[in-house]
């Protein structure tokens, strides 16, 4: 997809988790492409934070925030009403608003469980949910789900995060079928170790064996990962999977689940030694 028409008016992207990490470099690409922003996070120091650095980078674009747990459909949905009456209706609609709190499933409780799952995959359906009946009325445009490599298997710590991803893809690949005669394309982006603020609090309660097993990506920079799934969208592409190893498991995790496996419960057992 080329850039807006300077003379006509700017298309609107909508962004969860937009505040920091992926979702801010989203914004920012977005902008610098000629889109006005309207950005979805729960707090609202960072939203605002964030808005102040995209202005100060892309002066006249338009960025509108709201504070909301896209968990809470309630929430979500009055957030995006509001925002689409201000802005329009989003010609992308970026689902990336994400928590991950690794951990050995029998130390883990409950709440851990659901609190991914409502973040992760209840988030991101509310917000589609909510707003591909208004952008198939409009004409179309994208939606794009942030992934995650956990969602191409099970990974040793990721009991709580891996099933949430797991049922985002799940949707992401139904939803490309169903809203494809509306003019809605649907990108899944399965993002590497990426350098952002959810790593770090993600790395704090990881266990060992999952920090091994999931080394060998290299750690990718927020813009750089921003870059590949807007040019991945712009092209069409369902599945965006930056680098060597994400490519790899995009194209053939299915066959490598065997020794992945295994090789996994080696790992395992070796730090329980």
């Amino acid at each position: 997809m080329a850039a807006p028409d300077a003379g006509a008016p700017r298309p609107v992207a909508l962004i969860t988790g937009g505040s920091s990490g992926i979702g801010r470099a989203l914004a920012l690409l977005l902008a610098r492409r000629g889109y006005d922003l309207a950005l979805v996070a729960r707090g609202t120091e960072r939203l605002a934070e964030a808005r102040d650095a995209i202005i100060a980078a892309v002066p006249h674009a338009r960025v509108e925030c709201r504070s909301a747990d896209v968990g809470d459909p309630v929430a979500a949905a009055a957030a995006l009403c509001d925002l689409v009456d201000m802005l329009g209706v989003p010609r992308w609609a970026v689902m990336n608003a994400g928590i991950a709190r690794p951990g050995h499933f029998l130390d883990q409780p409950l709440d851990d469980h659901a609190a991914q799952m409502r973040t992760n995959y209840m988030g991101a359906l509310n917000v589609a949910h909510a707003l591909a009946p208004r952008m198939a009325a409009a004409g179309g445009g994208n939606m794009i789900f942030v992934s995650s490599g956990a969602a191409f298997f099970g990974i040793y710590g990721y009991s709580a995060y891996a099933p949430s991803k797991f049922a985002m893809r799940g949707l992401a690949e139904v939803l490309r079928v169903e809203l494809a005669p509306h003019g809605i394309g649907v990108t899944l982006a399965y993002p590497p170790d990426t350098n952002t603020p959810q790593l770090v609090a993600e790395n704090e309660t990881k266990p060992q064996a999952t920090r091994e097993i999931t080394a060998g990506g290299g750690l990718w920079s927020a813009e750089a990962v921003a870059e590949r799934i807007v040019k991945g969208a712009e092209k069409g592409r369902f599945i965006v999977a930056p680098g060597a190893q994400m490519t790899l498991l995009a194209h053939a995790h299915s066959v490598l689940a065997p020794a992945l496996r295994i090789w996994q419960t080696r790992i395992a057992r070796a730090r329980r030694g």
